[in-house]
């Protein structure tokens, strides 16, 4: 019989904003903090676990070194189980939920962690492209004419061509905040939050919601200014915030889970991945999509609920353009509780992060089928199908 990877459990730290709550925190002992929480909550023998998967982007400064190696180890946990880093941009941790969950399915493991870590505040991005040279040689510029451009320029050139206006963006922005924030208000973000221990002024208190939840102001998000291009569309409003956080899942058999008395919560369905053109880096979701649905044997409108990474606000109202999604559709199963505009994107966490929201809307829902896809720098992009056991 064919083996299935199943997650057991998911969890994440409240994000934080740049310069904000988890300012103080080393990115090792955050994620560490994390990984204690998920063994915790599960109550098993952590030396059990194959291997540990960590997704980060900026590999360098307190990230370098195998962070998810470092952080497991900061937590206390057994040294005989390994752990490895995985770069795959924005990507990364759920590129390790892939990597991890694949690894189960080969028969090469029968317990595995995928896990992310990004301390944006700490570790900036681009910190990693910025030492001891350039990253793109004389030889890749010159395939592409006029050379690569910023994500957010690439943010503006697909709101050019799918003819996305300002007031679009500004619109979709506004909607990730009010989600966002009626998720926190109504608890539906509880079960996925592990709150993080800050000093302050008044002493050691709880870390227990996300940081970048704001109520939305149309009339002062449009006189922001264009922050990729002089007469663009792309401002801060309706981009991704610049984020501080961690995610851990944990991820085994059916058979293993019931071993251990463990309740699976999701179980894997299909993956996907998709390379596109790097100048238009952010549309890899479009055909990571498809190819996710193709492989479940699955249409899209048997998908109950979907987070598509809020990189910018461009990049999933063109994912919405092309697949031709209705209005009504969109609004009752694309990103329910919000997304990287108002909760913010801590690139190398990110992938767990939606993850992790994921399988508790779905279980909030009582729904089956949940996808997840996300952009990568580069021109790339994940997609996964889970499927609600509980």
């Amino acid at each position: 019989m064919a083996r299935e990877a199943v997650i057991v459990d998911a969890v994440r730290t409240p994000l934080g904003k740049r310069n904000g709550a988890l300012k103080d925190w080393h990115p090792v002992d955050l994620l560490a903090d994390t990984l204690t929480e998920l063994v915790s909550r599960s109550s098993f023998d952590a030396s059990i676990v194959d291997d540990v998967i960590c997704g980060c982007v900026s590999q360098i400064g307190e990230q370098s070194l195998n962070v998810g190696r470092n952080a497991w180890l900061a937590a206390g946990l057994p040294e005989e189980v390994p752990a490895t880093t995985v770069d795959r941009q924005c990507g990364s941790s759920q590129q390790a939920a892939h990597f991890a969950a694949q690894g189960v399915i080969a028969g090469a493991y029968d317990v595995a962690i995928a896990c992310g870590v990004e301390h944006m505040t700490r570790v900036p991005m681009g910190s990693s492209a910025q030492h001891q040279g350039f990253p793109f040689s004389e030889q890749l510029m010159s395939r592409y004419e006029g050379g690569l451009v910023p994500q957010g320029i690439s943010a503006e050139i697909i709101a050019d061509r799918w003819e996305l206006k300002r007031d679009d963006l500004d619109h979709f922005g506004a909607r990730s905040h009010e989600l966002a924030g009626r998720a926190r208000d109504e608890g539906l973000f509880k079960n996925e939050i592990h709150p993080i221990k800050i000093q302050t002024e008044e002493g050691v208190q709880l870390f227990e919601h996300d940081e970048g939840i704001r109520t939305p102001n149309l009339d002062k998000m449009a006189t922001l200014p264009p922050a990729f291009k002089e007469d663009g569309v792309v401002t801060a409003a309706n981009s991704s915030q610049i984020t501080d956080g961690a995610c851990a899942l944990l991820i085994t058999t059916p058979e293993k889970a019931e071993q251990l008395g463990l309740t699976p919560r999701a179980r894997f369905v299909s993956f996907a991945l998709a390379g596109t053109d790097p100048i238009t880096m952010l549309t890899g979701p479009i055909p990571a999509t498809r190819k996710v649905l193709e492989r479940a044997g699955l249409e899209l409108s048997d998908i109950d609920l979907i987070e598509i990474n809020e990189a910018f606000a461009s990049v999933v109202l063109a994912w919405k353009k092309e697949l031709v999604i209705d209005d009504s559709w969109f609004e009752e199963r694309v990103n329910v509780h919000g997304g990287a505009i108002a909760l913010g994107h801590p690139l190398g966490a990110s992938g767990g992060r939606l993850m992790t929201t994921l399988v508790n809307a779905l279980e909030q829902r009582e729904a089956r089928y949940g996808l997840q896809t996300m952009c990568e720098g580069g021109g790339l992009a994940n997609a996964t199908i889970i499927e609600r056991l509980t």
